[in-house]
């Protein structure tokens, strides 16, 4: 994998506390294209969070550590039990199948 000289971007939230809002967008917007592109070419992420979110050295981001996807077909779902607690949504928890849109759930709770 390519070094990122900007870090993980847990590690700038932790430092700065909060993004002014235009810095957020710029960052949602990426992220939001990374996993839409993940979704069309048939895989889910299932481990969003900002240690996974990683900064090159102009501000731009990249998303790291895929342990956790998996390729699904349309329609399919995975019974895993899989993500960071703060993230999971409750589809996986109660253990009811779970498809793509576990990721929009991590994406929500990442803006937050």
């Amino acid at each position: 994998m390519k070094f990122l000289r900007g870090g993980e971007l847990f590690k700038l939230l932790r430092r700065v506390k909060r993004f002014p809002e235009s810095q957020a967008k710029f960052y949602a917007a990426q992220v939001y294209l990374g996993l839409a592109y993940l979704h069309d070419m048939g895989y889910i992420y299932r481990d969003l969070k900002p240690e996974n979110i990683l900064l090159d050295i102009d501000g731009y981001i990249k998303l790291s550590d895929y342990g956790l996807a998996k390729q699904l077909k349309p329609g399919e779902k995975t019974h895993s039990l899989v993500g960071t607690p703060e993230y999971v949504p409750p589809e996986i928890i109660v253990n009811a199948g779970h498809s793509f849109p576990v990721d929009w759930w991590s994406f929500g709770v990442l803006v937050y």
